[in-house]
């Protein structure tokens, strides 16, 4: 697997032109992957994504707001899974 880094910074676009000509490497963004992001990602050629800021968000560990890393950690998960989903409803 190739790390794509900085995700957020280059985008799901890059992502995809890399991947057209390279579909035999699997790319994983990271770097700023959200979950709202995450469902591009996958759309655009990514093996899997990796989260890491935003899925644990410094300010909730804290304060042991645990259940705002298991909601993130959910909808990434949904995310990427309705992304999938929706890639194999095309073939």
């Amino acid at each position: 697997m190739v790390k794509v880094f900085p995700a957020d910074v280059l985008g799901p676009e890059y992502l995809r032109a890399v991947h057209a000509p390279l579909p035999q490497i699997p790319l994983v963004p990271t770097g700023g992957v959200t979950a709202k992001i995450a469902r591009e990602f996958i759309l655009a050629g990514a093996a899997m994504v990796c989260a890491g800021g935003w899925l644990v968000d410094k300010q909730a560990v804290a304060n042991k707001h645990y259940e705002v890393l298991t909601e993130r950690a959910r909808q990434l998960v949904d995310a990427v899974s309705k992304a999938r989903e929706e890639m194999a409803s095309e073939l």
